[in-house]
């Protein structure tokens, strides 16, 4: 990969493309680890590198004249344990406080989906999430590309903890286990295999099985500290984002049609060819040219 994007429309197709990285923040197992060291900060670093610009929702672009709206960080979600179900007008007015509150966030994350040309959506099956679903269908709505990661999801740890109990024949304990997988829905998804809802929404060929962070490792210096390269590491991706992204430099891809059983022009990606010192893109200059004046 080289160093530095390249610097024309016609070498990188990616460069000015506007992304933005969706996925779940709320329900992760620490927000603290996951601003830091989540996904995000590495897909973020990928695709500046190939000069796009970069819309995370963990570090939201400042808004002109509305200082920190819809700012998010770690500790964001404890306001809402103010939430009350009781039914008077002093807890109708909490209510009334908290989804105000967090309009803002909803208002700000959606605009930047508007905003972005493609959507990059980390949607492992094990995590529940309500703000994801919502960008992916709006970014869908306006027929610009997500592309979805759906990793394989296994539980090593309670194979080994199930395999522990075995062997020490503690039958209460794998009695209380199972009632735990049960009541905490915990589904192993060892392929990976989206949600029937997101196939025919997002389509066939925007699915990836893992990010294939190891490919770019020795270029972007990234540690294997994290239990996304645990997880990469145990089951290796057939399909990584990363190198798709990369090709995405040099060509668009094309989608499958069943009608003609081929691929075809993929015509979800439209990448602005906007050059700052060009007179632009408006309906008068369109007529003019249109009519054949000058």
């Amino acid at each position: 990969m080289p160093e530095n994007p390249q610097h024309t429309y016609a070498e990188n197709l990616l460069l000015g493309a506007r992304v933005y990285l969706s996925g779940p923040m709320d329900f992760v197992a620490s927000r603290e680890e996951e601003e830091k060291f989540g996904w995000r900060t590495r897909v973020g670093a990928f695709l500046r590198a190939r000069g796009c610009t970069v819309f995370d929702p963990w570090h939201k672009p400042e808004v002109r004249g509305l200082h920190e709206y819809g700012r998010e960080d770690a500790d964001t979600t404890k306001v809402r344990e103010a939430w009350t179900f009781e039914d008077n007008p002093e807890c109708a007015r909490t209510r009334s406080r908290l989804t105000g509150h967090f309009w803002e966030t909803l208002h700000v994350d959606l605009r930047m989906v508007d905003t972005s040309d493609f959507v990059v959506a980390y949607c492992p099956t094990n995590i529940y999430s309500v703000g994801t679903p919502h960008e992916i269908a709006l970014c869908r709505q306006q027929r610009k590309p997500v592309l979805l990661v759906s990793p394989p999801i296994e539980f090593p740890a309670l194979e080994e903890l199930r395999r522990h109990l075995s062997r020490e024949a503690d039958h209460e304990a794998l009695t209380l286990l199972a009632t735990l997988e049960k009541q905490a829905a915990i589904k192993p998804n060892p392929r990976g295999i989206p949600s029937l809802w997101y196939m025919p929404l997002v389509g066939g060929e925007c699915f990836f099985d893992g990010f294939g962070f190891d490919d770019y490792r020795d270029t972007f210096g990234w540690a294997e500290d994290g239990p996304l390269d645990e997880r990469e590491r145990r089951t290796m991706p057939r399909r990584p984002l990363l190198s798709f992204l990369d090709s995405r430099t040099r060509e668009l891809p094309r989608k499958w049609n069943g009608w003609r059983k081929d691929y075809v022009r993929n015509d979800d990606w439209l990448l602005w060819d906007l050059h700052p010192e060009g007179p632009g893109a408006d309906v008068s200059s369109a007529r003019a040219r249109a009519e054949g004046t000058p």
